[in-house]
């Protein structure tokens, strides 16, 4: 799915709010729908390398890069949605198109725009989170 080409689209949505968990909504009223979330290093790798050279002890946090793939697709909003299907905590409440090719987000990180195109006939959105370097 994510490793497809798609076919680039026009102007990416200007802004979108989040709806449900995992759902947002933008400026046109139309549904965002989270397909998919990646964390890199996931927590996991993170700590088996914290583990081997003994950061962890030195303090310091784990903080991936994520990124998200968003659909463009009708959805039925009073259906349930339990929030322990995906890690839809790390995303942000709203993201307003910023220049660049980036969104930015509500609590004022930016969001790479990585790919906005179709796929068949839908439409999908690539955004990607990378935390500031404290090096």
């Amino acid at each position: 799915m994510a490793s497809e080409t798609s076919v680039r689209l026009g102007t990416p949505p200007d802004r979108l709010w989040i709806q449900k968990p995992g759902i947002y909504e933008d400026e046109e009223g139309r549904t965002w729908v989270t397909v998919v979330v990646r964390f890199s290093p996931s927590h996991r790798e993170w700590a088996r390398a914290s583990n081997t050279q003994g950061s962890a002890s030195q303090g310091s946090t784990y903080e991936p890069s994520i990124t998200v793939h968003l659909w463009q697709m009708a959805v039925h909003t009073r259906e349930p949605l339990f929030s322990g299907q995906m890690p839809f905590s790390q995303l942000p409440p709203v993201w307003q198109l910023y220049p660049g090719r980036k969104y930015r987000a509500a609590d004022s990180s930016f969001w790479e725009i990585v790919d906005h195109g179709q796929i068949d006939s839908m439409e999908q959105l690539v955004l990607t989170y990378q935390p500031e370097r404290k090096d």
